[in-house]
């Protein structure tokens, strides 16, 4: 098979790690990838959300398989516009159609799909600023901490959590009145604050059977001990300890059954990743939101640890036959640490050398924020690389993540080394 991966961080190296080693895999190209994915596959340089230039690469390379990786043109419809073109309906397109996108693209979308389907979540309500007011009047119901959530996409930074009830009302006069995320938040949805413990559960539909992947929990926050402004993500591990097989039985029961009912319910063409993200309370899991992608540092736990022919699997979503592929998780653990420039998530520099991959030994690297400039890898991103290791518990597989951390080097480097500490 012909394969185009879209995107160019540590997910799309993941995946095309994972499909480069498949028998199914004749070719594998990468738009517009990074310095990682181009030592496996080949990087064309066209933007991911260009479907006019996206299609003319798939007519003449002849491809079979389009994988999304980022959520934008998934919102955008990629799905629709390969399906709505004669030319381009053979190709097997993984991501929702724009549709089912909504459940990232919109979260008052998502909540109100919860809602339908009684799908465990917190409370909300959503306003525009002609009901500012109101939403002032909301906020005083609840109690602090405050979560507001920008309703379209911004980028991984439209949820703000304020400390008071101020702050609160403050934070969303500047999201509704002053467009602090621009279009994004015309519309917030206030939600109740959920406490727990987070983790994400990740699921690969054909929009009426799915397997469930391997669960992972992010760090988001620059900071150790998740302190600090809040990042794409510093690092992951999988499995999490506290996700038993009960309790992924539970969360199946009353979350993952019902929200692929929800989709069939809905005439939502569905062949893709649904990423859940969860609030953990005394065993009881509640939906923190969706995404429609895989995220990014968990791909590069999650992926490592599926057994199974990859390609393999999403063939079964294009020809029908998934239910019936065979789906097999290694038993290992997997951490990744996050290799990320100097001021990041603020202001930080490019073009940051890199050195000492070949020193890096048990470990995989996945690329990010790099491109090649003849033959030197460069930083290229807030985010840089993805070290991830295996081994029979958190500990020894993180021990392999730092060491190998500190063999990388550029200038600023900047790592977490407190990745699983809640764990």
């Amino acid at each position: 098979m012909n394969v185009l991966i879209l995107g160019s961080g540590g997910r799309e190296h993941a995946f095309a790690w994972k499909i480069a080693k498949s028998s199914l895999c004749k070719k594998l190209l990468i738009a517009p990838g990074n310095a990682g994915t181009e030592q496996i596959g080949r990087n064309i340089d066209i933007s991911i959300t260009d479907f006019q230039k996206i299609k003319d690469l798939c007519l003449k390379e002849e491809i079979n398989m389009l994988i999304v990786g980022p959520e934008g043109p998934l919102v955008n419809g990629i799905y629709d516009f390969f399906h709505e073109d004669e030319k381009l309906q053979h190709i097997t397109v993984i991501g929702p159609s724009k549709k089912g996108a909504q459940l990232e693209g919109s979260k008052e979308f998502s909540k109100e799909f919860m809602m339908k389907y009684g799908i465990p979540t917190a409370a909300y309500q959503s306003f525009t600023k002609d009901t500012l007011e109101e939403g002032y009047q909301f906020l005083e119901t609840l109690s602090p901490p405050y979560v507001l959530k920008a309703d379209g996409l911004a980028a991984g930074k439209g949820v703000l959590i304020p400390e008071t009830l101020e702050e609160a009302k403050t934070s969303l006069k500047e999201m509704l009145a002053d467009a602090k995320f621009g279009d994004a938040s015309n519309k917030v949805v206030i939600e109740e604050h959920l406490k727990g413990m987070e983790l994400s559960v990740f699921v690969l539909t054909d929009g009426i059977s799915y397997k469930i992947l391997p669960s992972a929990k992010d760090y988001k926050r620059i900071g150790e001990g998740d302190s600090g402004l809040n990042t794409g993500g510093m690092g992951a591990v999988s499995p999490v300890p506290f996700a038993d097989r009960f309790f992924i039985e539970k969360v199946e029961r009353e979350i993952i059954i019902p929200t692929i009912k929800g989709l069939v319910e809905e005439d939502i063409d569905y062949k893709g990743f649904i990423f859940i993200g969860l609030m953990v309370e005394n065993g009881n899991p509640k939906v923190i939101e969706y995404n429609v992608r895989m995220g990014d540092p968990e791909t590069e736990v999650v992926i490592p640890r599926i057994k199974s022919d990859l390609l393999n699997l999403f063939r079964g979503i294009g020809n029908g036959s998934f239910s019936e592929v065979d789906f097999n998780i290694s038993e290992e653990v997997a951490t990744t640490v996050m290799l990320v420039s100097g001021g990041y998530p603020g202001s930080y520099e490019k073009g940051k050398e890199m050195t000492g991959f070949n020193e890096v030994e048990d470990s995989v690297i996945f690329h990010a924020g790099t491109k090649n400039s003849n033959d030197r890898i460069l930083t290229n991103g807030g985010r840089v690389l993805a070290i991830t290791s295996f081994g029979n518990n958190i500990d020894e597989a993180l021990n392999k993540s730092f060491t190998n951390a500190e063999k990388i080097n550029f200038e600023g480097k900047y790592y977490r080394k407190d990745i699983g500490f809640d764990l």
